[in-house]
């Protein structure tokens, strides 16, 4: 995080919350992007409201003396890129500016992890990100565990967890949000370690 100058902290502007759209999918590992953003929301007192557009649901905040967008692409996660692009490009928010939440099968079920940069270690919404606007980015990495090989993964992350694995997902995300505020005020080193401690 040598990037990061200590005397003036970068601010989230930008806060995303990847997953797929459709309804029936809404519950699997590949969604707690969007089950998080959720706590934003209801942190927030706020709703997402549909920009065709800009092909994303989302709502513009008040935090301290910044403003923050919450966002969900209506592309599906392979896509979502092509959303966050039209997104930054229409409301000239840089990419350094922006946390993407997302599912990651190298960490284990009930790990939460930032990360600034790097590349997208086989998930296709990274990679599509990636393409379109680099990796210069925020990352809030759930861990949703692996299945064991490369084949599985796709069926894997396109299914929803056991009720063991999803309590302790939930637990892991309320236990990270406690502190959000931490890393809204960009003090993500401090965040960082909270977050290393926790486990």
């Amino acid at each position: 995080m040598s990037n990061i100058d200590k005397g003036n902290p970068p601010q989230i502007k930008l806060i995303v919350g990847l997953g797929n759209p459709e309804k029936k999918l809404l519950g699997t590992r590949h969604n707690v992007g969007y089950w998080y953003l959720d706590k934003f929301i209801n942190k927030f007192q706020t709703t997402l409201t549909e920009e065709k557009k800009l092909s994303s649901l989302f709502s513009k905040v008040d935090y301290k003396d910044n403003q923050i967008f919450l966002m969900r692409p209506t592309y599906f996660i392979n896509d979502s890129g092509k959303s966050i692009n039209s997104f930054i490009s229409y409301y000239k928010i840089a990419i350094e500016n922006v946390l993407v939440i997302h599912d990651d099968i190298d960490l284990n079920v009930g790990s939460v992890r930032l990360k600034f940069g790097g590349g997208h270690g086989g998930h296709n919404g990274l990679r599509d990100i990636i393409n379109h606007l680099g990796k210069n980015y925020w990352r809030l990495r759930i861990g949703v565990g692996h299945p064991g090989e490369k084949s599985l993964v796709h069926n894997y992350v396109l299914n929803n967890p056991s009720k063991e694995e999803e309590l302790d997902i939930n637990i892991a995300l309320n236990n990270s949000f406690d502190d959000i505020d931490i890393l809204l005020d960009g003090e993500f080193d401090k965040y960082t370690k909270i977050l290393h401690t926790r486990e």
